[in-house]
């Protein structure tokens, strides 16, 4: 510790660090050993053009000068990120990880659009909404794709007309970063990968804290992930920190409104993948972490009031639970192969997840309303390592469950090098009367980011429409499979793939309105959106493809004012719900 410390110093001692122009958003095939970064600031610029498609470039800069105890800050993480711990492997190399279409943009006020091809139909009367990560500062040093602040991009569709806007997710983080003039609080994913970085970084943020300049019990999460509605409330969601809510103006503006704690019901993280019965207005939820107890589960009434936590004892080692399902019954858990492991990570290195290969992956049953963990029930599952999950129903008078979900082969990599890991759908059922699990592969393509017709969660669906990894993070296109067909029988009934060269994201299901009643809506009869990149032209698109037909024909092109980078989840609310919120 005296030789860290003596040899913190005297580099701390020695000529200042010069700050060379910020990172490059085109990807480089080499790896220096030292990363010399600006700090730069993103500014709520409006656009003032909505004909020419933003190219891929640095975010506007700061034109305001840190203060001098930020420039001290700023000095001693250079010291870190240059000579400590620079960001040598590709997985958390920012010049890599924000290259293209990952790399941030600016904040645009609403903008109209152009629908340049088709018209889009009456029943998209709402907004459409898709979370991601756009780092507000470009990182000084190490930087993972899940580190960084959400932006919400926002289309607000009404009468046949778009209009964009992109917002950042006004957590506590963002907004002490904003004022502050700097990055403050340290990547989870990527700032703690050796025991000298973790000090280092550890001293330095202490130290933030201990003088004021951050109080980590407002909050550390980034809203980065997805979005979920009930209660009438929106929420941004990101699986480290409480939900944000947000709201849209008239005009299509998206405003943060609070960090929610459900009055003070909800003290710690919740899960990015809440599941909201389309008939009870209840949603289920559940957090996971490193501390006993490693999973806990509670859900929401109607009117979005939170019911006590159930600590899932039963779970005996913290394992990465990203997502999980319902029935009208039960809530499934997957235990995968994945640990958390924070100290391998400090001493060794690498990621904070870890592959334990001599673990049997298992799914937990437990009714939805459980008031303890005493009827929960595992059922092993060697093999099975979902990530996301698709949707879950019973069968055979409630003695049986069926879940879908794409089984994550190379799992290992699910953090580090995503482009290896590829997603294998796959039917699994549990005989509660047998405790027999069997198993049934839909289709061996690379799928991920799957959705369904939201009006068939947690009931028994026949269509699933799912992102095409090829690879993974980007999505080259979209498949829909028929889950109702045999074993060894083709699932996949139609496909679009998006051309050379383009990639969307998480495809959105909105079913078309019903006449009559809901019976007159067959379950694939509506509409798939997606935000569309093309790397060639560096236009972003809006797409809406019809789900019934069988090449999910386009219906309506949007062309965007700014790019879109590459995100995660998205959701559609109706025009009826933004009234609400």
């Amino acid at each position: 510790m005296d030789a860290f410390s003596s040899s913190f110093f005297s580099k701390l001692a020695s000529p200042p660090i010069t700050l060379s122009r910020p990172i490059s958003t085109q990807s480089s095939p080499s790896h220096p050993p030292q990363l010399h970064i600006s700090s730069v600031r993103i500014e709520d610029k409006p656009q003032t053009s909505t004909n020419t498609p933003s190219e891929t470039k640095p975010p506007t800069s700061n034109t305001q000068s840190p203060s001098l105890t930020t420039r001290i800050f700023d000095a001693f993480d250079d010291v870190i990120n240059n000579l400590i711990d620079p960001p040598l492997r590709p997985a958390v190399d920012p010049r890599l990880v924000l290259s293209g279409n990952f790399a941030p943009v600016n904040e645009l006020p609403p903008t109209e659009c152009e629908v340049i091809q088709g018209s889009l139909p009456s029943c998209l009367d709402g907004a459409y909404i898709r979370n991601g990560p756009n780092p507000q500062y470009h990182p000084r040093g190490p930087y993972h794709l899940f580190d960084g602040d959400g932006m919400l991009h926002s289309l607000r569709i009404s009468q046949g007309r778009a209009t964009l806007c992109s917002r950042y997710v006004k957590t506590y983080k963002y907004t002490t970063e904003r004022s502050v003039g700097s990055r403050v609080v340290p990547n989870f994913f990527s700032s703690f990968s050796s025991l000298s970085a973790c000090l280092a970084r550890g001293a330095l943020f202490a130290t933030r804290i201990i003088i004021g300049h951050y109080n980590p019990a407002k909050g550390i999460g980034l809203a980065n992930t997805s979005l979920t509605l009930f209660g009438n409330r929106l929420y941004a969601l990101g699986e480290s920190d409480l939900p944000y809510a947000v709201r849209l103006t008239s005009n299509g503006d998206i405003e943060t409104l609070d960090r929610h704690d459900f009055d003070g019901k909800l003290l710690a993280s919740m899960t990015a993948h809440p599941k909201v019965d389309p008939d009870s207005g209840e949603a289920f939820a559940f957090r996971y972490g490193p501390i006993r107890p490693f999973l806990t589960y509670f859900y929401f009434d109607a009117n979005g009031n939170k019911h006590p936590d159930v600590p899932i004892l039963s779970m005996v080692h913290p394992s990465f639970l990203h997502d999980f399902a319902i029935t009208k019954n039960y809530a499934l858990f997957a235990d995968i192969q994945m640990r958390i492991k924070p100290i391998k990570m400090i001493f060794r290195g690498g990621s904070p997840m870890i592959l334990d290969p001599v673990k049997v992956p298992r799914l937990g049953v437990i009714p939805r309303y459980a008031k303890n963990e005493s009827e929960m029930r595992w059922f092993e599952v060697p093999g099975f390592n979902p990530v996301h999950v698709v949707n879950a129903w019973e069968e055979d008078n409630g003695n049986a469950i069926v879940m879908l979900a794409p089984n994550i082969i190379s799992v290992e990599h699910a953090l580090e090098r995503m482009d290896l890991i590829h997603g294998m759908m796959e039917k699994v059922r549990i005989d509660l009367k047998t405790g027999l699990v069997t198993r049934q592969s839909i289709s061996s393509r690379n799928l991920d980011f799957a959705v369904i017709n939201p009006s068939y969660l947690a009931k028994k669906n026949r269509y699933v429409y799912s992102g095409v990894g090829e690879p993974l993070p980007k999505i080259s296109g979209v498949v829909k499979l028929d889950v109702s067909k045999g074993e060894f029988q083709e699932c996949t009934v139609a496909s679009r793939m998006y051309g050379p060269g383009c990639y969307g994201g998480e495809p959105f299901f909105v079913a078309k309105a019903a006449e009559n009643s809901v019976a007159d809506v067959e379950e694939d009869d509506g509409y798939l959106l997606s935000y569309v990149h093309n790397e060639n032209t560096g236009e972003s698109r809006f797409l809406v493809m019809d789900a019934k037909s069988p090449n999910l024909d386009l219906v309506a092109t949007v062309k965007l004012p700014q790019r879109i980078p590459y995100g995660f989840h998205g959701h559609f609310v109706k025009q009826s719900e933004l009234n609400k919120l």
